[in-house]
């Protein structure tokens, strides 16, 4: 079980990371739905390297916040790859950071298609390098509940932002 210690320590690592690369983070959220950003932020002093969080529940969150698609989301749906990519690349546009995590997934109990069981989550850290983004994506499989699966995608996306801030500063 991922505790809130354990989100607190990895997000204390990820805003020690963010320091030392000089970068800011914003975060696009979908079944997290700001959770992320909460762990982030309960870390004292993260106003020097977290700048914004968006929660896009909805489809029309996701197209007026961060800038996805309505074909992406028609041909896609909400939970894949192009749309999370969709969302962290809109989220590092909007917010002007140099870093963003995007996360979609269904935590259930409900909400499962073919080929998207419950526990489904897609993640995409998008990183701007000059003007160029670098957008990375990856979808994991998370047994257990619903509270159980989003704690595990909290503890995903921090580890991802842990790796991106991690290998700037090396």
């Amino acid at each position: 079980m991922v505790t809130d210690a354990d989100l607190l320590k990895l997000a204390v690592r990820v805003g020690h990371a963010m320091l030392a690369s000089g970068w800011r983070i914003a975060t696009a959220e979908s079944c997290t739905a700001g959770w992320i950003a909460k762990a982030l932020t309960d870390v004292p002093g993260s106003s020097q390297w977290f700048d914004t969080g968006y929660v896009t529940y909805s489809d029309a969150a996701k197209q007026r916040d961060v800038l996805v698609s309505p074909k992406t989301l028609a041909a896609h749906g909400s939970v894949s790859e192009p749309t999370v990519r969709e969302m962290a690349e809109g989220a590092l546009r909007r917010a002007g950071t140099q870093v963003a995590l995007a996360v979609s997934g269904i935590a259930g109990p409900d909400g499962a298609t073919v080929g998207k069981p419950v526990g489904t989550v897609w993640f995409c850290v998008a990183t701007k390098r000059g003007q160029r983004i670098d957008a990375n994506a990856r979808v994991k499989f998370f047994k257990g509940d619903r509270d159980a699966v989003r704690r595990k995608a909290v503890e995903q996306g921090l580890k991802l932002l842990l790796s991106a801030g991690s290998s700037r500063v090396e």
